[in-house]
């Protein structure tokens, strides 16, 4: 029999053994957002190696963080169905298999499926689960937690930028693949750490649930063979329909389609559709950029590592400023300032000459990329809650897919019929500033319009309470006038003696 407190939900315990599922949360989300980043580093020399032009290199960094993205309601649904802990150890599998199949490549297609692909997958196994865990272990804590773990995508690509150099110089792309195959099968170090909450509670409840209906099943079927045929076909046909409704129950219950009449995820979806579009191409190119203005391959990897070393700083601090009370209650304000941001610093890049400029540039960048991270997740959880969180993040990241896929392409068709890298930068901010100012105003909407909403939810409660005080008045009186009979016959005496008393004085 189950224990008595099987149907009780426990709440996060925000800390703990939550810590340690942030570290691991900061392994595992590191890889799947640095790693596409990183890979910039040998497209230069792997464009010379199979003869491509930039647009044409540039989909291999694409397909990875469409895919990535595209694969979230799989990695939702798996997550629902069997948890994160075997969901992020597979994932990191897959990672390896692919970095080391892509090291054995003979054309740049093949590149697509293996680095593209398998190794994209993986990283998308690894990064919903993730992010998925760690609101079921915070809740008072969790824009610190999620700032924390979203603090692994800068120190991850602090680290692999001079490290994918140093491995190109030594060992050539191919040799790097190899290894860069190996690094990522950590990724299964870091699901091991994510233990469950609540071990094996659901799990009984869906047996047990399942043992009934299988033995009603049997009773139904048994019976239905001592009917006559015409009620064979009735019971076949009820049948069918409950088949059909367990079917749609069992797909809304992983993705909810529902939220499409969410009035916040619907402007959130827009706003960050909008925004992907120019939000990974600048550190697509910015390595490639400063090679191609003359800057050595270390001075421009590094401008990679001084982007991360700044995002490292801002997604915790973003995190603690998003928790104070004076920012938390509107938050999504904040999350668009940081998108406008964002644009503003594109659209400032080509006045950058030289190296110090690019510097700056990376600095500035940096800052704005982790303030945009860091609450990324975090406001589609305050709009939607943490009980719809998961199928919210597997449907924003498909929908987002799209945008991820073909920014990067565009940016280098851009520098391809140019030949000038500005035109590039100039559409990333335009298109980011766009986003920003639409999520504002649609905000400001939204929050205008719950406002609205709760107020007429109270008149409406009101409403009931004052016409129940008024009912009751009306049988106080009623109860008053049915009283006023031989009862109160001495006390009417008295008043009327009263009353000619006063009239002879």
């Amino acid at each position: 029999p189950p224990p008595a407190n099987a149907g009780r939900a426990p709440g996060p315990p925000d800390g703990g053994w939550g810590w340690v599922v942030v570290f691991g949360a900061f392994v595992s989300i590191g890889f799947a957002y640095a790693f596409p980043k990183g890979l910039a580093i040998f497209f230069k020399e792997i464009q010379d190696f199979f003869g491509t032009s930039y647009s044409e290199i540039a989909w291999i960094s694409s397909i990875t963080l469409a895919t990535t993205y595209g694969a979230g309601p799989i990695s939702s649904i798996l997550v629902n169905r069997y948890g994160s802990r075997p969901v992020v150890m597979f994932g990191g599998l897959l990672c390896g298999i692919g970095m080391v199949s892509a090291a054995f490549c003979t054309s740049i297609l093949q590149l697509y499926i293996c680095v593209g692909f398998i190794t994209g997958l993986g990283l998308a196994l690894n990064l919903q689960p993730s992010v998925i865990i760690i609101g079921k272990y915070f809740l008072k804590r969790r824009p610190i937690a999620n700032g924390l773990a979203m603090a692994g995508s800068p120190v991850m690509l602090c680290t692999l930028a001079p490290l994918n150099q140093f491995l190109f110089d030594n060992f050539g792309w191919r040799g790097s693949f190899l290894i860069l195959g190996a690094i990522l099968l950590h990724c299964c170090v870091a699901g091991a750490l994510f233990r469950p909450i609540g071990p094996g509670r659901a799990a009984v409840t869906s047996q047990a649930t399942g043992r009934g209906k299988d033995a009603l099943e049997e009773e139904v079927t048994g019976s239905a063979m001592e009917m006559s045929s015409a009620m064979k076909v009735l019971t076949e046909k009820k049948m069918e329909e409950e088949e059909e409704k367990d079917c749609c129950e069992k797909i809304n219950q992983y993705l909810d389609f529902s939220l499409f009449k969410h009035r916040g995820f619907l402007i959130y979806l827009v706003g960050n559709v909008l925004m992907f579009l120019g939000f990974f191409a600048p550190i697509v190119f910015l390595a490639p950029y400063a090679k191609h203005i003359g800057i050595d391959e270390y001075s421009a990897a590094f401008l990679l590592s001084i982007l991360a070393i700044v995002d490292m700083v801002a997604r915790p601090a973003t995190g603690i400023i998003a928790n104070s009370k004076w920012v938390r209650p509107r938050i999504q304000y904040f999350f668009s300032f940081s998108i406008a941001f964002n644009g503003a610093c594109h659209l400032l890049c080509p006045l950058a000459s030289g190296y110090r400029g690019l510097a700056v540039y990376s600095a500035f960048f940096g800052l704005a990329f982790g303030m945009v991270c860091a609450m990324l997740f975090e406001t589609l959880m305050d709009l939607v809650g943490a009980s719809r969180f998961t199928s919210a993040v597997g449907l924003v990241t498909i929908a987002e897919c799209c945008t991820i896929l073909l920014g990067p392409p565009i940016g280098g068709t851009l520098i391809d019929t140019f030949g000038d890298y500005k035109y590039m930068f100039i559409k990333c901010g335009a298109v980011m500033v766009l986003a920003g100012t639409f999520l504002f105003i649609m905000n400001y909407y939204n929050y205008r319009m719950l406002a609205k909403e709760e107020k007429e939810r109270k008149m409406k409660e009101e409403e009931p309470q004052s016409a129940r005080t008024e009912s009751e008045g009306r049988n106080n009186l009623n109860k008053e006038s049915a009283l006023d009979g031989p009862e109160l016959e001495p006390l009417r005496k008295e008043q009327e003696g009263l009353k000619k008393e006063m009239n002879g004085t």
